[in-house]
């Protein structure tokens, strides 16, 4: 199987937005692999499967092609692999995403201790599955965990050649758990290297870009300059809806800015938003 053909028609189809195609695309290569007994191929497109899945809420096929996949990869004996330890992250991601914190955290700790044994420390793929884990502990309310793992993180991405939009993002995590433990006068002022290395940046946008435009947001609400808050949280919403439509993280965001409207008073604008949310969770479930 060509696969670099492969991602090739993957990424036209992530260009035009074209969700139903990508899927279908999806599907069927991951049939020719199975067909061709392309193990190589068959494993790389089950983690484009978990990503993709996982980026449009539908965690149950995700959930599907990790246990695939890892149940491959075991009877391969590649369970000890860098790319075992990769789909371990994926798969826990997108058990993070569907709120499964706890089965996250385990799939997070067996990919970092395949790491441990295989990679150098200040290696880029730590400072990827660093920012995981923090984000992940942030959400189970273990907020002096996830700065140390923010920190470890910024450590190594901020020393590495042209990464300026990922270390940014970075310091809007870091930022917004320090807010959580009231170390506020760093926090801005991480917030505020964020922001410039985001100017300088222009227009160049990925699939991250959203993530970091709601961490944005929500700092300035927690610092109540409401108008900015709801400035950050509108692009994210154009950015979720141009790469995967009216997801789940979409819902999230309307409820963000149902919350600043909220804030500011202007309550028709609340409901309205806090409506859109609940509209597209219904459907989602």
């Amino acid at each position: 199987m060509d696969i670099q053909a492969f991602f090739t028609q993957l990424d036209q189809y992530f260009a035009g937005n074209e969700i139903d195609k990508a899927d279908s695309f999806l599907c069927a290569s991951l049939e020719q692999a199975k067909d061709e007994k392309d193990y190589g191929a068959y494993i790389t497109i089950c983690n484009e499967m978990i990503g993709f899945y996982r980026s449009v809420s539908e965690f149950r096929k995700a959930f599907d092609a990790a246990e695939d996949v890892l149940l491959l990869m075991e009877e391969l004996q590649m369970d000890r692999s860098e790319h075992f330890a990769t789909t371990l992250l994926n798969t826990a991601t997108a058990y993070r995403a569907a709120g499964n914190y706890k089965q996250a955290y385990v799939y997070y700790e067996q990919a970092l201790q395949i790491y441990d044994g295989l990679i150098p420390p200040k290696d880029y793929r730590y400072a990827g599955l660093y920012n995981n884990m923090s984000i992940l502990l942030e959400k189970m309310d273990r907020n002096a965990e996830a700065v140390i793992y923010a920190e470890k993180a910024l450590d190594i991405i901020e020393n590495l050649e042209h990464s300026e939009m990922e270390t940014a993002t970075t310091l809007t995590n870091l930022a917004l758990l320090l807010f959580k433990t009231s170390e506020y006068p760093k926090a801005r002022k991480l917030l505020e290297r964020a922001l410039d290395l985001f100017e300088q940046s222009g227009e160049a946008t990925d699939a991250h870009y959203s993530g970091a435009l709601a961490g944005i947001g929500e700092a300035y609400y927690h610092m109540q300059e409401y108008d900015k808050s709801l400035e950050a949280y509108k692009k994210a919403l154009q950015e979720v809806e141009k790469h995967f439509g009216r997801n789940l993280s979409y819902a999230v965001l309307c409820e963000n800015c149902a919350a600043v409207y909220g804030a500011l008073g202007e309550t028709k604008m609340q409901d309205e938003y806090r409506q859109a949310a609940e509209e597209i969770k219904a459907k989602l479930q």
